[in-house]
């Protein structure tokens, strides 16, 4: 058998998750807009997760992509969290295929000042329970919820408990 030249040989490209990542950064530049994403990474530790950073105001456009998108497909929201990495506040969604099994992490980071994400629970109800619990402990207001109230804390509760700024000790809590 006769050896292959070195023109065949690059032609194959090898499908890793760190390609297949750059290719769905490449589609949602074509797709959503060329600076939808923030960051782009292969999260090792966890099963080789796909997680990107989106720009807050391309966040619903994009959730609704991931959805109907026909190669991802994104039908079920396994989970969001909330996180408060000091100088701002993200929210992190696990998307799943149930079909495709594929998976992606998705981080939408906004201010500590009036933070705010658009609500995905229209698109995934399972959001429901969970926006309203990141609302309630950190302050994260989701426009678009159709039920946005404390979930957690009694109603007259002052301030949100998982904030790293929250002062338990404070007169008014």
């Amino acid at each position: 058998m006769a050896p292959k030249n070195i023109a065949e040989q690059t032609e194959h490209v090898v499908d890793t998750p760190q390609s297949r990542l750059e290719q769905l950064v490449e589609q949602l530049k074509h797709d959503i807009a060329e600076d939808v994403v923030d960051e782009a990474v292969i999260n090792e530790v966890n099963g080789q997760l796909p997680t990107i950073t989106i720009k807050k105001e391309h966040w619903l456009a994009t959730a609704r992509w991931f959805q109907l998108e026909e190669e991802w497909s994104c039908d079920y929201l396994r989970n969001l969290a909330g996180v408060d990495q000091g100088d701002e506040l993200e929210v992190v969604y696990h998307l799943i295929s149930l079909q495709t099994r594929r998976e992606i992490a998705v981080h939408v980071k906004t201010e500590r000042e009036q933070p705010w994400i658009p609500s995905v629970t229209p698109l995934w109800p399972t959001a429901n329970w969970n926006e309203r619990e990141v609302y309630d402990l950190l302050g994260i207001d989701f426009p678009g919820h159709p039920d946005l109230r404390r979930i957690m804390m009694p109603d007259d509760w002052v301030g949100h408990p998982l904030r790293k700024d929250y002062d338990p000790s404070d007169s008014e809590v």
